[in-house]
């Protein structure tokens, strides 16, 4: 697809991102970039910065994707001035925790359906909860504000700040708003 949306769904961890993202993929018959897939090796030790680097300069070089995850601080703002819209899940920190809590049960109960980063173990938790902290105290502060420069440059941003808002997903309004950007 040449020429097609560059959607960012960019957050903490825990908060349905990739889901969406699959989902937005599907609706748009656009590829989707899990960012979690470059960023870590399969038992959950980082990829390379220089490794991680070039993957994820190829992808949002593409004509279209869909990208989810927020992976190396230092990639998010290219990343966010290469998109044609923006969906930031922007939810309370308690709410990230207790997603990802969830999704860490529900992998140990074997009853996940698409692990992050493909991963055949889940993430040790404390480390997971350790993240979600980090990132919602030193990071998020920073991704907003990227986010707000890109709406004022005129992109589309979409803001999902609640549970209902992020299980609703996306209606037939939002896609064609997130889509027809360029």
């Amino acid at each position: 697809m040449a020429d097609g949306p560059r959607i960012a769904i960019i957050g903490n961890a825990g908060g349905g991102k990739s889901t969406l993202a699959r989902d937005l993929s599907k609706a748009l018959q656009t590829p989707h970039v899990e960012l979690d897939r470059i960023l870590w090796n399969m038992d959950w030790t980082p990829q390379p910065a220089d490794a991680y680097s070039e993957q994820h300069a190829r992808a949002i070089a593409a004509d279209a994707w869909i990208i989810d995850g927020f992976g190396r601080m230092d990639s998010i703002a290219s990343r966010l001035r290469r998109t044609t819209a923006i969906i930031l899940v922007d939810m309370p920190l308690w709410m990230h925790v207790w997603l990802a809590t969830e999704r860490q049960i529900a992998w140990h109960r074997d009853a996940i359906d698409h692990p992050p980063a493909g991963a055949a173990v889940p993430p040790p938790t404390e480390a997971l909860i350790q993240t979600i902290f980090h990132v919602d105290h030193e990071w998020m502060p920073a991704i907003r504000t990227m986010v707000d420069e890109e709406e004022c440059r005129g992109k589309p941003v979409l803001r999902i700040e609640s549970v209902e808002r992020l299980r609703h997903g996306l209606d037939t309004e939002d896609i064609a708003h997130l889509s027809n950007a360029r």
